[in-house]
């Protein structure tokens, strides 16, 4: 009786397992509850007829737990399709990465390119990064089902409608299906093409062109998503595609293309339909536009239904709470009623929603410091500024896609304002002070929660009060160790205060140097109209000097007081790089004024005058085709100017004059290595060539050894030639090796690719099981084989009843069949072996114990 239930028990089991032909597709989300928990939400498409329905689930949450999810919700699509919605919440321990996952036995029978798949499991994982440096992260949401159809021959394309809560950038990239424990399931083919089947990285549109067999295929994607930069999860859809029969052609879907608007605008546009074969055409619409909370875009008609073609109005009144970094892709599908498949079109349309820029902004001077302002913005939604500043007026007009300040209009950002309710900004430079005779533009931009910039503000620019000297002219005359000279000139103060002082006024002249422990030191004093100074006898050799000019009310003895100072200006000093060939001059740019371009001049070695040799717009220059070992002189000449009206233009200095000379310091580059063993020899040989590249000179060659993949490289030879022989002791074949190349002056190149050689190359040591004694130059001798690399070797051989008749510690050993204590013949028959040893290898000695059996024959 018992054994009659158990074969009833196990008829029931196997009659279970051969219908539990149910899951189709499906995948895994998630969102933010509170703190570190989470809301997860199982999504499959099953084989309704199926008797293993899953009215719950297993989940593994990725932290070593799990837990049974029970079916909250299904329905049945059509008569062999159900959606099943499985939910449930998990508080994690900690800031982590975490795959989430869920394994159902069994897949529906009969999937093309998964071999037997009724006995493969299906698997879905979700990637969730709990990180607080980058924010609570909600998954994407898939808002287009899983399972589509197609037919042999016609393009197919399907897109999965993902829409980000929280505006994260989104990438997609195909995968492999996985099955059991998450693995590949092997013998997985992608579905066979006529051209191709590809998914776009960027719009997700999954695209197959076109399908060349009927039946059921299921593809697996990943949909990225990116915050500042970084993954901060993943989902992974596994979906069913059917293919069939069909003369049908898919619908068309005609609208406007990717598009921007402010918040507060409202984008109004047509979404036209075509179906060649005039079926009814359903057109529905999906997305970001559509869910988001606060006034949603709308269809009108939703659905749009039109037989042949049909038209529908996208319509979005846009608010301060849609303006996130990244666009919302708006999903338009239209689907024809053909049978017997009725195929599918899709259209994405991105639509990016951008913050309005700050209105009226003011630029007001104070002392040495700009007063900003502007109007607080108008979406309550911000959370702060940006402020951008530029020493000269652009004209930026942004495209209407444009937004914050493009890096072209060489506009930097100066500072991040916190709070929406902020709406001034002092530029002091950083309490540095800004300079005189420059005009400062700004611009301002609204920034979101979502790290999302507005659009930028007009420009407004302001200059300080001409109230004190300006520097104009830091340049050098001579260049001397003890007699160097330098030209100093100002322009004077022409809006001054009367009223706050009336005069007279003087200059007081200030300099140091770049040498360690320079101190400032007054070098000059003049009235007012007195704007020129030459300062003497100076190292301008070896030291950059710094100027400044005091400016004095000079009224003793009541109203003698210090009006401000010129911003300190530093000569231009000149170093040189020396290369192979070439010479690299540096400079500094560091002057109160703008310099647009640098003119490098290089001294005839006859004439001795500096000719002009080129132009640069930044503070380098290189001078190559030089001769190793000869001398070059330069100098620089600066051209520049102040952005205010009323200064001189251009500004011309000059540098101190500097020599150098190339020298061949660069390494050559690293050969390229092969190597090739002789197993005969047991030794390696080692061939290498320069690359065509590369400069052609007259090279040395070091070739470095190491034992092991653990050992560090030691030199063990060089030469001029490009190959080498080498055999390590004992005789062995196991090592890694490099090459490097040095020049005539010991330049050494990286080194080359490092080629490893294990002792597998020349197989392991093994033992023959015959050996005939007879001088006929066959056999005569045991010995063992493939001796490469051993160490420790003893061998011991042994008649049947355990009599040693032979023993060595040599494994180059020959055994001639006698007894090696009477020296007489052993007679026929089995003999037996054990061999210890160890083998060098690149992981490091592996020893061995070798246990045979010996044939001794004789005629």
């Amino acid at each position: 009786m018992i054994r009659i239930l158990y074969t009833i028990l196990f008829i029931v089991l196997l009659s279970l397992n051969s219908f539990a032909t149910h899951e189709r597709a499906g995948e895994i989300t998630y969102k933010h509850i509170n703190g570190l928990t989470y809301e997860v939400t199982i999504v499959t498409y099953t084989y309704s007829p199926s008797p293993a329905d899953r009215p719950e689930l297993e989940i593994k949450w990725g932290d070593g737990t799990y837990s049974i999810l029970l079916r909250n919700s299904y329905a049945d699509l059509t008569p062999v399709i159900r959606k099943n919605i499985y939910i449930g919440q998990h508080t994690y321990a900690g800031a982590a990465t975490y795959i989430i996952s869920m394994e159902d036995p069994n897949r529906n029978y009969g999937v093309i390119n998964i071999p037997n798949s009724v006995n493969i499991p299906f698997y879905v994982e979700t990637k969730l990064v709990i990180n607080p440096f980058l924010g609570i992260n909600n998954s994407v949401q898939l808002l287009n089902p899983p399972l589509d159809y197609g037919c042999v021959n016609k393009l197919y394309v399907h897109n999965p409608a993902a829409y980000d809560p929280d505006g994260d950038s989104l990438s997609y990239k195909l995968t492999i299906c996985k099955g059991f424990n998450g693995q590949n399931i092997p013998g997985y083919t992608f579905p066979q093409a006529s051209n191709s089947f590809h998914i776009d990285n960027i719009s997700g549109d999954l695209v197959w062109d076109s399908p060349i067999q009927q039946g059921e295929y299921n593809v697996a994607f990943i949909v990225e998503e990116w915050r500042s930069g970084q993954l901060i999860g993943f989902v992974e859809r596994d979906m069913q595609i059917l293919i069939d029969a069909c003369s049908n052609n898919p619908p068309e879907i005609f609208t406007i293309n990717d598009t921007c608007l402010e918040a507060g605008d409202t984008l109004i546009f047509e979404v036209r339909t075509y179906d060649q074969d005039g079926d009814k055409i359903t057109l529905t619409a999906t997305g970001g536009p559509f869910i988001v909370s606060e006034s949603p875009a709308i269809l009108d008609p939703d659905p749009s239904v039109g037989y042949g073609a049909d038209t529908a109005l996208f319509y979005w009144e846009t608010k301060c709470s849609h303006i996130r970094k990244s666009a919302y892709p708006a999903y338009f599908k239209a689907f024809d009623n053909s049978t017997p498949v009725s195929l599918t079109a899709y259209k994405t349309v991105n639509i990016l929603v951008v913050g309005p820029a700050p209105e009226n902004p003011v630029a007001v001077p104070l002392g040495n410091s700009i007063i900003l302002s502007w109007d607080e913005s108008t979406c309550q939604n911000a959370t702060g500024y940006i402020i951008y500043r530029k020493p000269d007026f652009y004209g930026f007009q942004p495209g209407p896609c444009e937004v914050g300040v493009p890096e072209y209009t060489g506009y930097k950002k100066i500072a991040d304002i916190s709070g929406i309710e902020n709406i001034s900004y002092n530029d002091d430079n950083d309490g540095a002070g800004l300079n005189h005779g420059i005009v400062y533009c700004y611009m301002i931009t609204a920034v979101f929660g979502n790290e999302a910039e507005g659009y930028a503000s007009e420009e407004v620019c302001a200059q300080l009060k001409k109230d004190l000297p300006i520097i104009t002219n830091v340049s050098v005359n001579s260049t001397d160790t003890e007699t160097g000279s330098i030209y100093v000139a100002w322009s004077k103060p022409t809006e001054i205060d009367f009223t706050q002082t009336p005069g007279p006024f003087q200059y007081q002249v200030y300099r140091k140097s770049s040498e360690q422990g320079s101190d400032w030191t007054k070098v000059f004093t003049s009235a007012i109209d007195d704007t020129l100074y030459t300062d003497n006898n100076l190292n301008t050799k070896d030291f950059k000097y710094f100027y400044r000019i005091d400016f004095y009310n000079n009224d003793p003895p009541d109203n003698y007081f210090l009006i401000g100072s010129a911003v300190v200006a530093p000569s231009i000093y000149l170093t040189t790089e020396a290369s192979d060939q070439k010479l690299t001059l540096h400079w500094n740019d560091d002057q109160p004024w703008i310099n647009s371009q640098f003119v490098i001049y290089r001294q005839n070695p006859v004439t001795l005058d500096f000719d002009s040799i080129g132009y640069s717009t930044v503070p380098q220059y290189s001078d190559s085709g030089l001769i190793n070992g000869k001398q070059y002189c330069y100098l620089i000449k600066s051209v520049g100017y102040y952005s205010a009206p009323g200064m001189v233009d251009p500004i011309i200095n000059f540098s101190q004059e500097k020599c150098g000379k190339p020298v061949d310091n660069v390494a050559p580059c690293a050969p390229i290595l092969t190597v090739t063993t002789n197993c005969e020899l047991l030794n390696n040989n080692l061939i290498w060539i320069y690359p065509d590249t590369c400069t052609e000179e007259e090279l040395i060659y070091y070739i470095y050894y190491a034992q092991n993949e653990s050992s560090d490289f030691i030199l063990i030879d060089s030469t001029v030639n490009n190959y080498l022989s080498f055999e390590t002791n004992p005789p062995s074949i196991v090592g890694c090796f490099t090459v490097t190349a040095l020049d005539s002056l010991w330049n050494q190149s990286l080194y080359s690719n490092v080629e490893c050689v294990d002792i597998d190359e020349c197989g392991r040591v093994w033992f023959p099981n015959v050996i005939t004694p007879n001088s006929d130059g066959y056999n005569d001798y045991y010995h063992a084989d493939s001796i490469n690399s051993v160490q420790n070797f003893n061998i011991t051989i042994f008649n049947r009843w355990g009599t040693i008749v032979y023993e060595s510690e040599d494994p180059y050993f020959e055994w001639d069949g006698k007894d090696e204590k009477n020296g007489g013949d052993c007679s026929p028959g089995t003999y037996f072996f054990v061999a210890t040893f160890a083998e060098n290898s690149l992981t490091g000695l592996i020893n061995r114990e070798v246990k045979g059996s010996i044939t001794l024959l004789k005629d």
